[in-house]
């Protein structure tokens, strides 16, 4: 994975987050940027500390229990999971990526993409505006990026094929984190786009939350603390092939347990959390099943 240049931060005059940028996104942003001060990185972000400073940000999640602390690691191993995902699908025959409500994601501008990648970011105009006014003219590391200005919750998919996207080819999806946060019917609209605008070989990746962990006394108050901030798990699965399985998605849950980077940095939270609390989410892949 090649070394990004670190553009030069924006000036102090730069607007504040915008409406429509999630308190996720912020997280995730504040995560990278610490891990980018590590000797070896597992994400590197260059650009994660500017959009904090751009957008005004300090601090984390409300609370201060066992998962707040482990959070940033968390979103540490789910943004190198899904890097190498993308990287993987990318490589075999998948040449068109999505990543829906890509809110501050640099994937392509940091990922070490084969020739002929063409990732496209649907997200809010706003939160578009805000990444390139702090991206300023960095370059791709992907042959073409195109942004689509729409709410995944909302009509996206005429959007995307008036952006140049191909239905007719296979495509890595992603929905890094958004998903959750939404109504199941929203969920389910998002997702049946995304199979109607999918060929054959396309793949998917998306964080689910573990309905069967949420209760647990350690990851409970945690939710009550994100409710207090309109930032709930609405979105919850017990089974998630299952559920992937019935919109025409082959889909897996990664063993966090059999990926040396997750263990590495995850590891030292399990006596605190326990391995049903570490498990409180699935990083889920899968494939379009059949010929469509």
């Amino acid at each position: 994975m090649p070394e990004a240049t670190r553009p030069q931060s924006p000036p102090a005059s730069a607007p504040r987050a915008p409406d429509g940028l999630s308190h996720a996104a912020l997280w995730t942003a504040a995560a990278h940027a610490a891990e980018y001060l590590r000797s070896a990185p597992f994400v590197r972000d260059p650009w994660a500390a500017d959009f904090l400073h751009a957008a005004g940000f300090r601090g984390g999640p409300p609370g201060d229990g066992p998962m707040q602390r482990l959070l940033p690691d968390w979103q540490v191993v789910r943004s190198r999971f899904f890097d190498d995902h993308l990287l993987t699908a990318a490589r075999s025959s998948c040449r068109q990526v999505v990543v829906l409500g890509a809110g501050l994601d640099t994937r392509a501008f940091r990922l070490d993409w084969p020739t002929g990648v063409h990732l496209f970011e649907v997200e809010v105009p706003a939160v578009l505006a805000f990444k390139e006014r702090v991206l300023d003219c960095s370059p791709v590391t992907c042959g073409r990026r195109s942004t689509v200005g729409a709410d995944v919750t909302g009509s996206w998919g005429e959007r995307l094929v008036a952006a140049g996207f191909d239905p007719g080819r296979p495509t890595a999806w992603l929905c890094e984190a958004p998903l959750y946060f939404l109504q199941p019917a929203q969920v389910a609209a998002i997702v049946a786009t995304m199979t109607e605008l999918s060929a054959e070989g396309s793949t998917f990746g998306a964080e689910c939350v573990n309905a069967r962990a949420v209760a647990s006394p350690l990851v409970a108050p945690f939710l009550e603390a994100l409710s207090t901030i309109g930032a709930a798990w609405n979105w919850q699965l017990a089974e998630p092939e299952g559920w992937w399985g019935e919109r025409g998605w082959d889909a897996r849950v990664a063993d966090l347990f059999t990926l040396p980077y997750a263990m590495e940095r995850l590891s030292l939270y399990l006596p605190l959390v326990g391995e049903a609390a570490a498990k409180c989410a699935f990083l889920t892949t899968g494939t379009l099943r059949g010929t469509r």
